[in-house]
């Protein structure tokens, strides 16, 4: 049964038409009776079945060897797909969506289903930009990082992705890229990983079409091709070591089973929020290792436009701006503008609101809104440890460097949202909003709307806004950094090539990392594509050694 409010603020669920041909993904059903540990063998198996552990597959089967894949996720069909956001957080999402830290200051979403975040993301295919390389060379001993390796990777990623320019740019995109244009503010369609795409707007609740060029359609699928095979609802505990090597790992399937694959490599994949928690389980005990967690803490700025946008509509993200991605000056970050699909269950928990009329008044006008975000690059950290009842404690603090960066993101989307033709704005978590022609008093998304005042007395105000924990709404999409790599042991629980180290700097013969865990610092940009690029090197390195 439809939700009644739908109707009222003008929105339709999106309904897409199903995939011509399936996957070739299909998952590994182990019997749930018996009291026995159920035990499989392998060459390798992979922990993880994201941009990460799909590429890894992809390459270890291809080469011919045995590869078992365990998800602690669900395997979801295309077919399958939620069609609404409250099915999709429950089934797609890690802790249903309702990952944070550990005060609640910032909500985490992360993919937990076969195929990872290429599931469920916006599809947006950025690769590191060329001076963060650098930088991950001259500052981490990182060596081919910034040389033909990657760029050989690259293409080959890209040609297997399909990744091109947007199939259309809807309203809120084209929105972004006209604001940005008359304020001489650099600003690009963005490419993406999808082919035959149906515009339905709701990838982030998987592709029922089958257009997302994600494990399901590239990396997985190829790996099940060439025989590998897929277990889903298998929480991995611990890998298993045996004198110095890694041996295999230990998982409890969804009916409380256990479940032991024994390899002579294991590669973790799990993502920088449950990798380190998977090690250390295992008994590697590095002082670094879960510390670094960056997470891109993202800032948002919705404008409402005269004309209906339907951002709910059309291509999820088509427009983005990296004219700011680059510090000004040393000890500052920076960041990147995107456009924000959103739908009403999402976008209603974000906006900011002091009454029941003034936030009905702004659901009335729901069609209207244009979101950006603002994701900048943390060159503060956070870190996760694993709980004793086998949970993950997540603890990050907006550093100040990038509550300058977030501050600075707000005043740059309002900036390109005014020239768009916003005729208010709201800068989400913030007390007030900008709305020149509002009657005294406020109304509409806030009663404490700066009624008629100026443009840049409201842009003074997100200049100096408080990002304090729970104070402005602060989330993350990207995960990155907690068993990073590089030259020094001491530094980095994980080598050149994803070896991981213990505390005394041996390398664990066998055991590999291969997620965005390994990032030495923040990227700046949408993870996907450069995690792919490191796992081919783990992949390479791991078939080097097998």
């Amino acid at each position: 049964m439809p939700n009644p409010l739908w109707a009222a603020i003008g929105y339709a669920p999106p309904i897409e038409r199903l995939a011509a041909e399936p996957t070739a993904v299909r998952p590994t059903i182990i019997p749930a009776d018996g009291d026995a540990v159920y035990e499989m063998t392998a060459d390798a198996v992979i922990v993880g079945s994201g941009a990460g552990g799909g590429v890894v597959a992809a390459e270890l089967a291809r080469a011919g060897r045995s590869v078992v894949v365990l998800e602690s996720g669900p395997f979801v069909s295309e077919p399958e797909m939620p069609t609404d956001e409250l099915t999709a957080y429950d089934r797609l999402f890690l802790d249903h969506g309702l990952t944070s830290t550990w005060d609640g200051a910032i909500s985490i979403l992360a993919g937990s289903v076969v195929g990872g975040g290429t599931t469920v993301n916006w599809m947006t295919s950025i690769p590191v930009q060329p001076s963060t390389r650098t930088e991950s060379a001259r500052d981490h001993g990182l060596d081919g990082i910034d040389g033909p390796e990657m760029a050989d990777d690259l293409a080959v990623i890209e040609r297997e992705l399909g990744i091109q320019g947007p199939p259309n740019v809807p309203p809120k995109d084209a929105a972004i890229l006209r604001g940005a244009a008359s304020l001489g503010v650099e600003a690009a369609e963005t490419r993406r990983n999808g082919v035959d795409c149906g515009n339905c707007g709701s990838c982030q609740f998987g592709c029922r079409r089958g257009s997302k060029q994600g494990g399901l359609r590239v990396h997985l699928a190829e790996a099940v091709r060439c025989g590998a095979r897929i277990v889903p609802d298998a929480r991995v505990d611990r890998a298993i070591l045996a004198r110095g090597s890694a041996v295999g790992v230990e998982a409890v399937l969804a009916g409380g089973r256990r479940l032991r694959v024994i390899a002579p490599q294991t590669i973790v994949a799990a993502g920088a929020l449950r990798t380190p928690g998977i090690l250390e389980r295992s008994g590697i005990e590095h002082v670094v290792l879960g510390r670094h967690l960056h997470l891109h803490p993202v800032s948002v700025v919705a404008g409402f436009l005269p004309e209906p946008v339907d951002m709910w509509s059309g291509t999820t993200q088509a427009a983005r701006s990296l004219a700011f991605l680059e510090p000004r000056r040393a000890g500052e970050s920076g960041f990147v503008i995107e456009s924000a699909p959103a739908h009403p269950g999402l976008i209603g928990l974000a906006f900011p609101w002091s009454s029941a009329d003034g936030f009905a008044s702004t659901m009335s006008e729901i069609r209207h809104v244009a979101p950006m975000i603002a994701i900048s690059r943390d060159l503060g950290s956070g870190s996760v440890r694993a709980t004793r009842a086998g949970g993950t404690r997540i603890d990050y603090r907006v550093a100040p460097t990038e509550v300058a960066t977030l501050r600075r993101g707000l005043v740059e989307m309002a900036r390109i949202g005014r020239a768009a033709g916003a005729e208010r704005l709201v800068a989400l978590g913030t007390p007030a909003a900008w709305h020149p022609n509002a009657p005294d008093g406020g109304g509409g998304v806030s009663d404490r709307t700066e009624a008629g005042r100026s443009f840049e007395a409201y842009v003074e105000r997100l200049a100096s806004f408080d990002f304090g924990p729970n104070r402005g709404m602060v989330f993350s999409a990207h995960q990155m950094g907690t068993a990073r790599m590089g030259e020094s042991s001491a530094e980095h629980p994980c080598d050149e090539r994803g070896h991981v180290r213990t505390g005394d700097g041996r390398v664990v013969r066998g055991l590999y990392v291969a997620d965005a865990s390994l990032f030495p610092t923040a990227i700046g940009v949408n993870p996907m594509i450069t995690v792919m690029l490191l796992a081919r090197r783990v992949a390479r390195t791991a078939l080097a050694e097998a």
